[in-house]
Parts: C-alpha cells; structure tokens; sequence
C-alpha cells in the first residue's frame, strides 16, 4: 500500500475523530496534516505501521493535546484526548465518526457549493488548491467559502453527529445529492477526473455505514456503472462518442457486474427511490451485449417513474424515439420546445439526432448548428460538428 492510498483511506478518518474530540475544525485539520507528515518523514525508513490508522490518529491526537496544553485550554478535551488508548485503531467495525463528518459537511443548512468543498477537504484530504481548481474559482475564494462553512457550523450550532432516525430521510438526500454531484463534476471533465473517484470511495463508506439505506447504494450502483464506460466516452483528441457508439468490449465489466449486484441488493428491499431508478436505466445500457440490443422500452418506463423534470423528460423522450421510432420521439420532442428546455444545447442536438434518423438532412443540418452554438464543452461541440458534417454532405 502507498502512502497515497494511507492518506485517501485514512485522512476522513483521523480528521472526523480530532474533530469529535476537539470540536476545532482547524485543530483537526492542522494535527492530521502534522500526523501525516510525521507519516512521511518516519515511514520510509521505519516501515508502514500494522495499523496505520491507529498510529496517524495517535500521532494527531498528540499533536492536539500539545496544542491545548499550550494554549491552556479547559482540562475536559484534555481528559478526552488522553482517553483515547495510544495502540487504538479508530472504531472501524462502526466508524461513526466519518459518518457525523459527512452529515455535518452536508447539512442542509449549507449552501451547496460549500457541502461539496467541506466534503472534499474532510472527508476526501484534497488541499484548497485542488478543491479550487476542480471548480475553477481563485484558491482565495475556496478559502473563505471552507471558512465561512465552519463558522457557520460553529454559530448555528449545527450539530456534529448523524441525525436521528427521524430526521434522517430529510438529511440524506442532501448527502447522496453532494455525492452525485462530486461524481459529476470529474465525469463531466477529463481534468477532474479524480473527483468520480472520490465520489465513488465515499458512497462505498456510506454504503457500508448505512446498509439499511437503499437509496445510498442505489448511488452507488448508479456511479459504478457510469464509470465502468468513462474509458470509451472520448476519442484519442477529446471528442464526445455517443453510448451508441461506443466500444462495449473495453467497458469495465467486472464493474458493471459489481454495479448490477449492488443495484440488485438495494431492489429487493422494495423501497425504490430515484437513484435506484437510474441506477436500473443505467443497467440497461450497460448490460446491452450490442446498443441494437437495448431494451429501450423498458428504459422509457423506467424514465416515467422519476420526477418529470425538464431532462429528464427530454431523456424519455429520447427513449420513446428509440423504441417506437424517430418520427414519434420527434413529435414528444417538440412538444417540449416552448418549456424551460430553450437554451439548452441538448434539446437542438436530440432534434437534431432524430431528424437525421428520418433522412431530412436539412433541417437535421439547422439543428445541429444551434445545438453547436448552445454546446458548453469541446468534446460536445467537436460531437456534433462531426455530425453537422455527415448531414451537410448528404444534404
């Protein structure tokens, strides 16, 4: 094991269980970061601990019971740092700590941009700077956005700990909706890749800390089988392959299985919940042998049972097309044209798809050309300029 991968595994843990015993944001920080870079300095020449857990939050705590003796601090957190058995490995068997931390980084109170920063600096160890350039905003402004969170967990008394059983169904979908967007954001981008990666390493940790949550590994079903694809959704200089085209034999299959697993565990609780539904349209492609063999009506019923959103309705419209025909998904298409869909590049491009699908080159030409003007990404744009191209020539 690297030291990389001890610090991905361990730093949530150490940072959660300084804070329970401090109540100091910042201490815990500053006495992980202390920790680990005793960690580094000693490691390579005496060798990685049995427990390096129990040794990084030994290390941390030293630090912090130094620091409150320095600083005078009242003798309680003093007695409770001290408690704290030298050899102990945190409570892994019932790792609660890290399961308060991420309740509290995504309390609802919280802005949403600051959940996701305080989830990735606490829970996933990235530093200001890699937070910062992941949201392409000034490391000052990460820096204020962690601080004025913290304050704001600290002056509204918002407290350090899992919810309890009442509550909990109005606090979770704000920790599964920071997570989904974590996913997100480095799915979207090849530059912020590592982002998924964490995403996914948290909703395996509340998955394992809430197993009677069928929403979290419908979550986690629902990244494993997106991501098991992420290597064909690019060609070699950044355009877009559509799930039609892409190469299913380079897929991660062994991830796709392990997703449909997960997927199944959560369905026979019988408590389906939107992640589970998309969770369950993801299986669907990723479980097609061949994209002729998709099973496209059972992909539109499944879209009718999620909240009729605006893209989502756009998404069973490009279902019902696939499975009854281009001519009718064009008619549920344009029946969406006037909605809060104007403006976004996806509405054009899905007419646009359709269209070429019934041969009118011409006007699939035109609506290629406003999706391109809407598009936000290069890989997008470079998509369909490719297919502007295809319908130009036959045009």
């Amino acid at each position: 094991m690297t030291f990389e991968d001890v610090y991905r595994q361990e730093w949530g843990q150490v940072v959660a269980t300084l804070i329970r015993l401090t109540g100091d944001w910042e201490l815990a920080e500053e006495c992980a970061q202390e920790a680990f870079a005793a960690a580094l300095e000693r490691w390579p020449h005496d060798g990685v601990p049995d427990r390096p857990g129990a040794w990084l939050t030994t290390t941390a705590r030293n630090r912090a019971i130094d620091w409150l003796r320095r600083e005078a601090v009242g003798t309680r957190k003093l007695q409770e740092l001290a408690a704290l058995p030298a050899d102990s490995d945190p409570p892994y068997d019932v790792p609660d700590d890290r399961l308060r931390l991420m309740f509290t980084c995504c309390h609802p109170a919280l802005a949403m941009e600051a959940r996701v920063a305080l989830t990735l600096r606490t829970l996933a160890g990235l530093s200001t700077t890699e937070i910062a350039r992941a949201f392409l905003v000034p490391e000052s402004t990460m820096s204020k956005r962690l601080t004025r969170a913290k304050q704001k967990i600290q002056h509204a008394g918002i407290p350090y700990r899992v919810p309890p059983a009442h509550l909990l169904p109005e606090r979770t979908p704000a920790v599964l909706a920071v997570l989904y967007l974590l996913f997100n954001e480095g799915y979207s981008d090849v530059v912020r890749t590592a982002l998924s990666g964490e995403a996914i390493r948290l909703a395996r940790l509340l998955v394992q800390l809430m197993q009677d949550e069928p929403e979290a590994a419908g979550l986690l079903a629902l990244m494993l089988l997106h991501d098991a694809r992420r290597d064909t959704r690019l060609t070699p200089d950044g355009v877009l392959v559509t799930l039609e085209d892409q190469d299913r034999t380079r897929w991660d299959h062994d991830q796709i299985a392990e997703g449909v697993a997960v997927l199944d565990s959560a369905l026979r609780r019988g408590a389906p919940g939107p992640y589970q539904v998309q969770a369950a349209i993801a299986a669907c492609h990723a479980t097609a042998p061949a994209a002729a063999d998709t099973d496209w009506s059972q992909i539109a019923a499944l879209y009718a049972q999620l909240p009729q959103t605006p893209v989502v309705s756009l998404n069973r419209a490009v279902a019902i097309g696939m499975a009854d025909g281009p001519a009718v998904g064009l008619r549920v298409v344009d029946q969406l044209a006037a909605g809060p869909l104007t403006g976004y590049h996806l509405l054009p491009a899905t007419r646009a798809d359709f269209l070429r699908r019934l041969e009118r080159w011409s006007e699939a030409a035109a609506a290629y050309a406003e999706a391109i003007a809407l598009a936000t990404t290069d890989a997008e744009r470079g998509y369909l300029e490719k297919r502007l191209q295809e319908v130009s020539v036959r045009g």
